[in-house]
């Protein structure tokens, strides 16, 4: 056992590390699961004062606009629930925020090199496949944010590994890994795909060709017993406030748009008619790029493209083994399903939230390729002493992990600590002019409300008199713009090739500087350098003749 906490322990380390250099969350996606922990430790339960996206309420703007909405339309509840404990020990602190996915997302390295070692690898190879899921390369920096990348690779890895452990005769392994998708699907939506090796191994053991082990059916009963016990729960809550399962999905917004940017937008309708409307190649074109972008950032990110080979390599050497069999099954649905269904979302981080179960197999496999590689090598290189090279070339590729992980956090870092610099400078500035229960629209609402304590809404993609109509029924009073984050009609705005609406004055603005990120048109006509745009302007949103607010006194609503 002592391995086994070491590896926990370095681990544990490691995502400190990451985490503590930037404790604040960095993304929509961290800011949503802190927002939510919030309101839940302040006992307002499953519910938001900030929309992140119109998804969250049907994808178009509803009847009867209103703040707050239920939360959790799009997004699954567990990277927030587990926060909660830890907020009413601490506070609701970065701190507290942060710890439960430091201390869960350390269990990846021990349980690789237990997937290692039931795999057949040495202690050796398994320890080194162990430290390479404690520092997964270009994935590292996301597992020291409030976001499920640190929660879906330990529960991914781990529903395989009892998939594979159940398929050759172990009931309990079979039947406990039924509550563990359970688990995972309340990370992530498609966390229920895990559950589908499950069903095509019990299935397969007991087709025309049933050879060999074969599970009972109360074991496929138990297993899918448990995953209810673990999801039903949250599933009887989405209809009893939504009236789906998959609230988000059920406008079409989710499936059939044929661009990333419709996804924030209140406008249009789209439905599978217009999905196709776009041309049988347009359509096939952006599959077959979806695809391809899944394959890429699968290869890059956590591999560093040099592990491909060798995990290709022991994939096919171990093409009939039992102990990969659920991967390869989890791994081909994930990719077909990103290239047919979310082609559009794989390059926006949804692909890579589910990749990263796959990482801790793939990185046995590159361990045992490396291994199948030299000892290739060495039948045709008569000096080469194989155990040698075998552990020379591991350290190696273990090394260059940990190398590219601690670049990929610096450059994180970086990145983010600008974009904090900004929404802070934002939420001053704001601290002297907003009153409580103002509401703000900027590109990441559930940020902003971190930042400055203020709900509202997300600036939508569409046309300005489209922007003006969310801002009037929310009752937005303010807005907050970035140029690395910016919709079209207001990059326009922002860069002065259109004039500012006569309903906003501004207020307040950055320094000069590109910021982080690109210029807001970087794909087309700017007339000024993007080094002397502002990195933020702060916006009195004024739309109505008797807003009291002096600033607004010069404005036309």
């Amino acid at each position: 056992m002592r391995l086994p906490l070491l590896l926990y322990l370095i681990a544990l380390a490691a995502r400190a590390v990451t985490g503590l250099l930037h404790p604040d969350p960095a993304y929509p996606d961290a800011t949503y699961y802190v927002g939510v922990a919030h309101a839940l430790e302040a006992g307002h339960g499953f519910n938001i004062d900030f929309i992140w996206n119109f998804v969250d309420v049907g994808g178009r703007l509803p009847a009867d606009p209103t703040l707050p909405i239920p939360s959790n339309a799009h997004w699954m509840p567990l990277a927030s629930l587990i926060q909660v404990p830890f907020a009413l020990l601490l506070g609701p602190s970065p701190l507290a925020a942060l710890l439960p996915f430091m201390l869960i997302g350390a269990t990846t390295a021990p349980l690789t090199w237990a997937i290692a070692r039931d795999a057949g690898l040495t202690g050796e190879q398994a320890l080194a496949a162990g430290l390479m899921a404690a520092v997964p390369g270009a994935v590292t920096p996301f597992l020291g944010q409030p976001d499920n990348f640190a929660l879906f690779m330990p529960l991914g890895a781990l529903a395989l590994w009892l998939c594979a452990r159940g398929l050759r005769g172990d009931v309990r392994a079979f039947v406990l890994g039924g509550l563990v998708v359970g688990v995972a699907t309340l990370a992530r939506n498609d966390g229920i795909l895990l559950g589908v090796p499950f069903a095509l191994g019990w299935l397969r053991q007991h087709g025309p060709a049933k050879r060999g082990t074969r599970l009972p059916l109360a074991a496929a009963v138990a297993c899918a017993v448990l995953f209810l016990v673990a999801i039903g729960p949250w599933y009887l809550r989405q209809l009893a406030v939504f009236g789906s399962l998959s609230p988000s999905a059920s406008s079409g917004r989710i499936l059939w748009i044929t661009s990333y940017p419709q996804l924030f937008s209140v406008g249009g309708d789209p439905t599978l008619a217009s999905f196709l409307a776009q041309g049988w190649g347009p359509l096939l074109l952006s599959r077959v790029a979806g695809f391809i972008a899944a394959i890429v950032i699968l290869a890059a990110v956590p591999c560093l493209f040099f592990l491909v080979p060798f995990i290709l390599w022991a994939a096919w050497a171990r093409r009939r083994s039992g102990s990969f069999g659920p991967w390869y099954a989890y791994g081909a649905l994930l990719l077909a399903l990103s290239g047919l269904l979310f082609a559009v979302h794989v390059p926006y981080g949804t692909f890579l939230h589910s990749a990263v179960a796959l990482v801790p197999h793939g990185y046995v496999l590159a361990v045992d390729g490396i291994a199948l590689a030299v000892t290739w090598a060495a039948r045709r290189l008569r000096h080469w002493d194989a155990p040698r090279a075998t552990r020379v070339f591991t350290a190696f590729a273990v090394a260059t992990l940990w190398v590219s992980g601690a670049l990929a956090t610096w450059k994180a870092d970086r990145d983010w600590g600008a974009e904090a610099d900004t929404r802070q400078a934002v939420a001053r500035s704001l601290a002297s002019r907003a009153a409580a229960g103002d509401r703000l629209m900027s590109a990441d609402p559930g940020a902003y409300r971190y930042y400055t304590g203020l709900g509202g809404v997300v600036t939508p993609q569409d046309p300005l008199e489209t922007v003006k109509l969310v801002a009037r029924d929310y009752g937005i009073r303010w807005m907050a713009l970035e140029p690395a984050h910016i919709v079209d009609s207001l990059a326009h705005v922002y860069v002065g090739m259109t004039p500012i609406p006569t309903w906003l004055v501004q207020v307040d603005e950055g320094p000069p500087g590109p910021g982080p990120g690109p210029s807001p048109l970087a794909n087309g006509p700017t007339p000024a350098p993007a080094s002397t745009l502002p990195t933020f302007r702060v916006y009195a949103v004024c739309l109505t003749a008797d807003d009291p607010r002096p600033v607004c006194a010069t404005a036309s609503p």
